[in-house]
């Protein structure tokens, strides 16, 4: 038995599974955020670490006590900042956390060759911006901090006493020269930090460490290896076996994700693409990111008074399609193409006449309409992209799957195991750095349990509706930040 463990945003999900990678037990423990300030989004480590071992403490104890390994995966781009004694000297700053946007042009100046060396464009989101804000704004809390971890990394010292991290993960703290899969000295000397202040890295099929005494007693495991693992991203990847050249994902979770697999370092900065490593050896990826998708259905049906979102869906799939409001999804600012932390969520259109369920048809819509905006940034690049795995819990909605496949102009296949997400990826990372086994041999794809295909009329509608979509942000954007040039 493999098990993986997945700190998500909302949640920590623990996942056992066997030699066929079939899921033979899994639980999650929620988590809350806090956002104490506009564009604030934090969280307490110790809360990850309760529901850790609250998600692992719910799999029954015949499953825990077969392990042999565990991998890791999380949300990327977090800051935990550890003082000499390995203690959190502030809450963690998360990956939706839009207050550092002044550093991400301080960055950038300080280091010129940014762009070059991370692949991507310095964006609010990501680790290093967020260590420029807390040395300006909390000059106290920044001379205590003896090591900077990224979230999964923060249970990986609870878990082994080990300072380690993955090349996925960490090639979205942009102190990471991506191409040479090793951190910059540069980049980490323009945030006023050095490779003392980092953790080793390793890559993410490799193992970090061993479960420690106290660790292995409290969760009820034996004292198995754990695997290096990776960044939510490329864990789900994994996962649904997209790991060759050509592979691509649709990730519906929080955020949502279009990630493709090459085999070289294709950067693409001006469009807000991000290139990364991939969880495996001389593989990477390049990923537009949405920073509101799934979160917006939960978020739109409690507006709209549902309390059961399954029905909320339905009923918006019953809804009339004319005449529908346009809404842009932007509840937690925006990632590709835009950059724009500031950007906001808008329903356009309403009238007298419209109704809660053309409402989460709009929300269903919008969102299919800023993915569609990343993939055409990603193909912009180069990318080709003809077929999308899609995983996440996003991933049940028949007509949001229609929507999809008609805004992206893309086939969109769904696969047994796909609802699972990076927690099956981070124990099949768990597998390869016990057992040295292949990817191409532990990381297969599910049984294709369904598909979507573009609709020619859905496509043309959706197409008209995407460019005003489109306009309406435009249209908007100086008034989100009227400090921020259009």
């Amino acid at each position: 038995m493999w098990l993986g463990i997945d700190l998500g945003t909302s949640g920590v999900k623990a996942v056992v599974i066997d030699d066929a990678s079939t899921v033979v037990d899994q639980a999650v423990a929620p988590l809350s955020i806090s956002r104490p300030h506009p564009l604030w989004s934090e969280q307490d480590p110790e809360e990850w670490w309760r529901a850790t071992c609250a998600a692992v403490g719910a799999l029954a104890p015949r499953n825990r006590a077969a392990v042999r390994g565990m991998g890791l995966s999380g949300q990327m781009h977090g800051a935990v900042l550890l003082d000499g004694g390995d203690h959190v000297v502030r809450p963690a700053i998360l990956w939706n956390d839009g207050r550092a946007h002044a550093e991400c042009a301080m960055l950038e100046a300080a280091e010129p060759q940014s762009r070059v060396i991370t692949g991507n464009i310095a964006m609010p989101g990501f680790t290093a911006p967020k260590l420029l804000w807390v040395q300006r704004h909390e000059p106290a809390a920044f001379s205590r901090i003896a090591t900077v971890l990224l979230p999964k990394d923060y249970l990986r010292l609870r878990l082994t006493g080990d300072h380690a991290s993955d090349m996925s993960d960490s090639a979205g703290t942009l102190w990471l020269d991506v191409a040479e899969r090793r951190w910059s000295a540069a980049m980490l000397a323009a945030s006023g930090l050095s490779e003392q202040n980092m953790p080793k890295l390793l890559e993410g099929c490799e193992p970090s460490g061993r479960l420690g005494a106290g660790a292995a007693a409290e969760l009820g495991l034996p004292q198995v290896p754990v695997a290096a693992g990776a960044g939510d991203n490329a864990a789900g990847a994994i996962g649904a076996g997209v790991v060759a050249p050509g592979d691509a994902l649709l990730s519906l979770g929080t955020s949502g994700v279009v990630f493709a697999v090459s085999d070289g370092f294709a950067p693409n900065p001006a469009k807000a693409v991000h290139a990364f490593c991939h969880a495996l050896p001389g593989r990477w990826h390049q990923m537009a990111v949405v920073l509101s998708a799934a979160s917006c259905i939960p978020w739109a049906a409690a507006l709209g008074g549902h309390a059961d979102v399954a029905a909320a869906i339905a009923a918006a799939e019953a809804s009339s399609e004319q005449d529908l409001p346009i809404f842009l999804p932007y509840l937690s600012g925006e990632r590709t193409p835009h950059n724009d932390p500031h950007a906001k969520g808008v329903w356009f259109g309403l009238t007298d006449r419209t109704t809660r369920a053309e409402l989460m048809r709009s929300v269903l819509e919008g969102t299919a309409f800023a993915l569609a905006d990343g993939t055409d940034a990603l193909r912009a690049a180069g990318t080709g992209i003809e077929r999308l795995a899609v995983l996440g819990g996003g991933s049940r909605s028949r007509l949001w799957g229609e929507i999809l496949a008609s805004a992206l102009g893309t086939h969109l296949e769904y696969r047994q195991g796909a609802e699972v997400g990076p927690a099956l990826g981070a124990a099949r990372l768990a597998r390869m750095a016990l057992t040295g086994e292949a990817a191409e041999v532990v990381c297969t794809p599910g049984t294709l349990i369904g598909s979507a295909e573009p609709r020619v009329e859905l496509a043309e509608r959706l197409g008209e509706r995407r460019a005003l979509f489109q306009q309406i942000y435009s249209s908007l954007q100086p008034l989100f930040d009227p400090e921020r040039p259009s």
